[in-house]
């Protein structure tokens, strides 16, 4: 069933004003949730999508993830371990980015038809929502410590204040946060450089002090069983890349007018965010190995960032000062990336919920509850166990990420095995992908035991190096086993228009969705089955009875290379 038609253009974004009981009725306050995100929708510039991300990357994290490994391992293997963490998530975040800059979809859309299928995806969102309040209750508990501090606020107040001034800072999305991003960037720079430049230029001799640290036992001897443990600690941020992705949706199209720039903002803003990771754990390892070095009981606060840029400020200036300025970088910071990790882990849990219960409540309540378990965590004080928490969830995020990777890499470009075009709409999948599905649980579960020593004690350290390997290797394995079967449940969505334009760019021609009444651009929408018009994807999603869900072709074949 292939519906003829005229395209109807529109200057209004789709969704503004019409009301449609169970879905969106604003898109542009829920920040199109669960769909492409529409050429209509994506007015700004690449410039200001990049600065918009990399301000995702502000907190202060790293620093502290910097210290405990140096602290742990010494600052040899702390160093190589940075670098293999930096390889590793530069190389597996490229082809996730460009897909998502490309293809304007976030993370999940693309998981879904790289390898785990409609429903399939569920699992590796949820993964990565759980990186999201982790990571919000880790960030949260050092503004909490700055809280402490500078103003004397009890932790357990401080938990709750860090939790509460995200929320009204989330509900208009890409709106409001890339211009919190743009203007708080300049200040939160000048901050965090500081203190790491004034070491180098006062005291040289920090340098050499900091190469020679062997860690808290004094057994840092390098290794590379030690080098692999602090790596395993710094990819559990490989999830970050979906982070980065929920801005990179909004990129605009690549045309040959803008292309050097659209490259470089993908790549900067993409993988690129590791690099501007790495320099952060180090800088944190740098100023925890002087304060152990310089400051009466330093060991115990090394690893907290707001003690380690507090000390430094007081070399420079009045204590009053420096603890202002101290206070001001871990609100900023925190506030940068948390709006963030709130944003991005409200879409992750919507996108879950909806499928599973075809029901769309709607982006504001999961910001809700995303905040609410970040601060319980916070509340049970998880910084206290922070290399055993990031260490065993880096298995679960390497697994999903890599595979996503291999199968954009091997199945899509190279076997042609999956189609190349990414493909999110329900019915048009399988309900799960064995491939990727299959791949992400094996090096998942395989990884996990051997984190835990369950494939030996020489084995343990090397539970990432696990994780990285199986996932890179199974997709393509089980693609050729299956012959990419299992790719598309259909391969023709019953619309006789083009998805691209002429420059490979998602089409941005409207169609009317005859279910909520709304328009939407070619790639979000699909014929129906029970009627003569197109539905969109959320009121696919939404179908309790599958009444317009199309059928699955006879003797289907996945289409490679689609």
């Amino acid at each position: 069933m292939t519906q003829e038609l005229t395209p109807r253009l529109t200057e209004t974004p789709p969704g503004e004003t019409a009301h449609t009981p169970g879905s969106a009725t604003r898109e542009t306050l829920e920040d199109y949730t669960l769909r492409f995100a529409p050429r209509h929708y994506r007015r700004w510039s690449t410039g200001v999508v990049a600065v918009s991300a990399l301000g995702g990357i502000a907190y202060l994290a790293d620093f502290a993830i910097g210290a405990n490994i140096g602290i742990s391992y010494g600052t040899t293997n702390a160093l190589w371990g940075i670098a293999v963490f930096a390889v590793v998530i530069f190389l597996t975040g490229f082809p996730v980015a460009y897909y998502a800059a490309r293809y304007n979809l976030d993370l999940d859309l693309i998981t879904r038809g790289s390898g785990f299928g409609y429903y399939g995806s569920v699992v590796s969102n949820v993964i990565f929502a759980t990186f999201t309040f982790i990571f919000f209750a880790l960030e949260g508990s050092i503004m909490a410590q700055g809280l402490e501090l500078g103003l004397g606020v009890p932790l357990w107040a401080g938990y709750a204040v860090s939790t509460l001034i995200i929320f009204p800072l989330v509900v208009y999305g890409m709106k409001v946060l890339s211009k919190l991003q743009l203007w708080t960037t300049p200040l939160w720079l000048v901050l965090m450089v500081l203190p790491f430049a004034y070491l180098l230029i006062s005291h040289p001799e920090s340098v050499g002090s900091f190469f020679a640290y062997q860690g808290e036992d004094g057994a840092g001897t390098p290794n590379i069983g030690s080098v692999m443990l602090a790596a395993g600690v710094c990819l559990s941020l490989i999830a970050q890349i979906a982070e980065q992705i929920d801005y990179l949706r909004f990129m605009p199209a690549r045309t040959p007018e803008n292309s050097g720039r659209w490259w470089r903002a993908m790549i900067i803003a993409g993988p690129g965010w590791v690099v501007f990771g790495a320099i952060k754990q180090v800088i944190g390892l740098f100023l925890a190995v002087y304060i152990i070095a310089n400051v009466a009981d330093g060991a115990a606060v090394a690893n907290q960032p707001v003690h380690q840029f507090l000390e430094i400020y007081r070399d420079i200036m009045p204590a009053p000062v420096a603890l202002g300025l101290a206070v001001v970088l871990v609100v900023i910071s925190q506030v940068k990336i948390n709006v963030t990790n709130a944003y991005s882990g409200s879409l992750a849990w919507t996108n879950s919920f909806t499928r599973v219960t075809k029901r769309y409540p709607g982006r504001l309540v999961f910001v809700g509850v995303n905040l609410l378990v970040a601060l319980v965590l916070m509340e049970a004080n998880m910084f206290d166990f922070l290399n055993t928490i990031l260490g065993f969830y880096a298995n679960c995020g390497m697994a999903w990420i890599v595979t996503v990777a291999s199968d954009i890499t091997f199945n899509k470009y190279l076997l042609k095995l999956s189609p190349k075009q990414p493909e999110f709409r329900r019915g048009m999948l399988h309900a799960v992908n064995p491939v990727g599905f299959g791949s992400m649980l094996v090096a998942a579960g395989v990884s996990i035991v051997c984190f835990f020593g369950g494939l030996g004690a020489g084995l343990q350290p090397f539970s990432p190096l696990v994780a990285i390997a199986l996932a890179l290797v199974l997709p393509p394995v089980l693609a050729l086993a299956t012959k990419g079967r299992w790719y598309l449940r259909r391969t023709d969505d019953g619309v006789a228009l083009p998805m691209l334009d002429d420059f490979g760019n998602p089409s941005d021609v409207m169609l009317d969705c005859h279910v909520c009444g709304q328009a939407y651009e070619r790639p979000d929408m699909c014929a129906c089955e029970a009627h003569d018009a197109f539905v969109c994807s959320l009121c696919l999603s939404t179908d309790a009875r599958a009444e317009h869900v199309l059928p699955a072709q006879t003797a289907m074949e996945a289409a490679p290379g689609r």
